[in-house]
């Protein structure tokens, strides 16, 4: 898994690639928290774009940065999910917490 984070105003966008599972959710969790804070961040927007696999330790891990952003008055969001993120969003319910975009744009301009 690699996490690359890029603050955009008060947005923090958080490009993941590879695979969210038990191996490596925590990292992900600590290193966005991490940088949520060190930027003094109000949203998380997510980029799925480059996820191949997420299992339900995925979900997780989203709902806890969830969390963290309302806590702060803010929100998460996501785009760029593909096949089985999509699925796991959906089966989850996690698509009735975080609003899902196709692209940066769309969600960036969400917030």
């Amino acid at each position: 898994m690699k996490l690359e984070c890029k603050k955009i105003d008060r947005n923090l966008i958080v490009k993941m690639t590879g695979e969210i599972d038990h191996h490596y959710a925590q990292d992900i969790r600590e290193k966005i928290d991490r940088e949520y804070k060190k930027q003094a961040c109000n949203n998380i927007i997510l980029d799925f774009s480059g996820v191949n696999f997420m299992d339900s330790s995925g979900i997780g891990m989203i709902i806890g940065r969830y969390k963290l952003a309302s806590e702060k008055g803010g929100k998460v969001v996501a785009f760029g999910l593909v096949d089985n993120a999509k699925r796991i969003f959906d089966m989850s319910g996690l698509n009735r917490l975080i609003n899902c975009y196709n692209t940066k744009e769309e969600a960036i301009n969400s917030l």
